[in-house]
């Protein structure tokens, strides 16, 4: 003879059917998306059907879908009871299309990234990514981006060796810091 579901599960049992952490379970409760019960001794109880609230906020994080859309989602689901077939379909398909249109971005990034490694130059005029209608030219010749800082630039021809930086006189002088080169 079997035994009915019980209709109230502990923090420990709903963690353990759901394959996640009770601090979890508790943080989900704590960002409104599952609710609980107080049993007689003070001690949390879910309904039984948190469980598949749990389960459809694990694909969502698989799915990369933050916790604000699914609590937005879970806004229209009733919370007395266990959501219908219509409410998962509708969840459903609200997911779908923002997966395509994540795909179809990623699709057009990767072509952006083909053509810049192609390329091998962020100062190219086509270049979309990194240096729209070529603004980095006004900076100088070659990868401008890819160069940390000023420092390691080769000098211009007739500069100062590195460290040296001429004075107001036009004679050379010594960067703070720094000792004069031999």
């Amino acid at each position: 003879m079997g035994t009915a579901p019980v209709d109230l599960l502990s923090v420990g049992e709903v963690a353990r059917r759901a394959g996640i952490a009770t601090s979890a379970v508790r943080f989900y409760e704590d960002q409104g998306l599952i609710s609980s019960e107080r049993s007689p001794g003070n001690q949390r109880r879910y309904r039984r059907h948190v469980l598949r609230r749990i389960s459809l906020i694990l694909v969502a994080k698989r799915l990369g879908i933050p916790l604000a859309e699914v609590a937005e989602v879970f806004t229209g689901l009733p919370e007395d009871r266990m959501p219908g077939k219509r409410d998962w379909e509708r969840i459903s398909r609200r997911w779908a299309e923002q997966l395509r249109a994540r795909r179809t971005e990623l699709e057009r990034l990767e072509e952006e990234l083909t053509g810049c490694i192609g390329c091998g130059c962020v100062s190219l005029r086509r270049c979309r990514v990194l240096n729209p209608g070529d603004e980095l030219a006004t900076e100088g010749p070659g990868p401008r981006l890819l160069l940390p800082n000023d420092d390691h630039r080769a000098p211009a021809p007739g500069a100062p060796p590195d460290g040296v930086r001429g004075t107001p006189d036009g004679s050379p002088g010594v960067e703070p810091g720094r000792t004069r080169p031999s």
